[in-house]
């Protein structure tokens, strides 16, 4: 029996001061600015105001700016 790679689908997490938690079980988060797909992994910027995820450390940086 052949079996297929998974769908990649984004998780729904919950973001709190010091890690976050998943809601909905994924691979990835969709950057908040960018639109770019960041594997959970390397999930390293985000909102705890706002429950958004960032690429990186300049894109966090622009959404709290505007």
């Amino acid at each position: 029996m052949l079996m297929s790679n998974p769908v990649a689908r984004a998780a729904r997490l919950h973001f709190m001061a010091n890690g976050f938690r998943v809601l909905v079980p994924g691979d990835h988060v969709v950057c908040a600015v960018s639109g770019e797909k960041v594997p959970l992994q390397m999930l390293r910027y985000w909102s705890v105001e706002r429950q958004e995820p960032y690429a990186s450390a300049a894109l966090a940086m622009q959404a709290m700016r505007g």
